[in-house]
C-alpha cells in the first residue's frame, strides 16, 4: 500500500474545505480552463479566486500552464487517490457499525 505523508493529507483536506475550491475542481474536472473562466460564476473577486486557486495548486490539485499572459489551469487527480485511500481504511470500521444497528433495528421490529 502506498503511504502519503501526512503533511500532503493536510494539504489535500485543506483544500478540499472550502466549497469554491471545491467548485472550482469540479469545473476543472470536466475541463482545462483559464483563470478569468473559471472565475465567472462567482460573486467573489478575481483575486479571491486566484487565492483559492493557489491553495489547490499547494495541495497539487492544480496545474497551472502559462501562455503569454493566459494562465490555464488542469486538475492533477493524483493527491486524491491519498485522501481516498485514507478514508477507505474507515469504511470498513463504519460498514460494520451500520450493519449492526440495522440487525439490531430489525431484530426490535423497526423497519
Amino acid at each position: 500500500m502506498v503511504e502519503y505523508p501526512p503533511e500532503r493529507l493536510d494539504g489535500v483536506y485543506a483544500a478540499l474545505a472550502h466549497p469554491v475550491r471545491r467548485t472550482l475542481l469540479e469545473h476543472l474536472r470536466l475541463r482545462e480552463a483559464r483563470v478569468t473562466e473559471l472565475a465567472v460564476p462567482f460573486a467573489i473577486s478575481l483575486e479571491a479566486v486566484s487565492k483559492h486557486i493557489r491553495v489547490l495548486e499547494s495541495a497539487g490539485l492544480v496545474r497551472r500552464t502559462i501562455h503569454g499572459r493566459e494562465h490555464q489551469l488542469a486538475l492533477e487527480p493524483t493527491p486524491l487517490i491519498g485522501a481516498a485511500t485514507w478514508l477507505d481504511r474507515y469504511r470498513s470500521f463504519w460498514e460494520t457499525r451500520l450493519d449492526l444497528l440495522e440487525a439490531k433495528l430489525r431484530s426490535e421490529g423497526r423497519p
